[in-house]
């Protein structure tokens, strides 16, 4: 008598990712997820304290729009990466297999040449608040710490779509495919 052969992941095995998605993607998973337990945390107890004192915690919107901006790139970052952009699949996924390579590639060079320039002069607004010493409104820390985080992420993404559109030059189509490719 023969056992039946697993079809999924062993109970208490950790998810399998599809086999095309980079395996660097559980950064800006780990992150995302820190993030809005950060949130949560911090609109939770902002909430509580409102409602007990009548008064609350002035550094709570500063801190909670600076995670949701971090949130929003970590957010890009991982759509890059994954190939979830937005984009007008009439077009993109149309036509030849040269034609779906080519839009591809074109599309993640327009991400990081686009992002690599919100790189660049993210760079000189971080230099210029740390130059000035621009305090932020409402805690008064430096503003810098914040304003940091934008070229950072930026650069990130730039990396993330140079890296999409090389894995789009090599991607390999089943038979089948509307161009006829050979299958691998």
């Amino acid at each position: 008598m023969s056992s039946p052969t697993p079809t999924g992941p062993a109970p208490g095995a950790a998810p399998i990712a599809p086999p095309d998605e980079p395996r660097a993607l559980r950064i800006e998973d780990w992150l995302t997820v820190l993030v809005m337990a950060a949130l949560a945390l911090i609109t939770f107890a902002n909430v509580l304290v409102r409602y007990f004192t009548n008064s609350s915690f002035a550094w709570t919107e500063e801190i909670s729009v600076f995670l949701m901006i971090v949130l929003a790139l970590v957010g890009g970052s991982a759509a890059v990466a994954r190939d979830r952009q937005i984009r007008i699949e009439f077009f993109s996924e149309s036509g030849s297999l040269k034609r779906r390579r080519a839009l591809a590639q074109l599309g993640a060079a327009m991400v990081a040449l686009l992002f690599a320039l919100i790189t660049v002069l993210g760079a000189r607004v971080v230099w210029d608040d740390f130059r000035f010493g621009e305090t932020s409104p409402g805690i008064g820390v430096p503003q810098w710490w914040y304003s940091i985080w934008l070229p950072v992420f930026s650069a990130l993404i730039t990396l993330r779509a140079v890296g999409h559109g090389l894995r789009s030059r090599r991607k390999r189509y089943p038979e089948g495919d509307s161009a006829g490719a050979p299958a691998p």
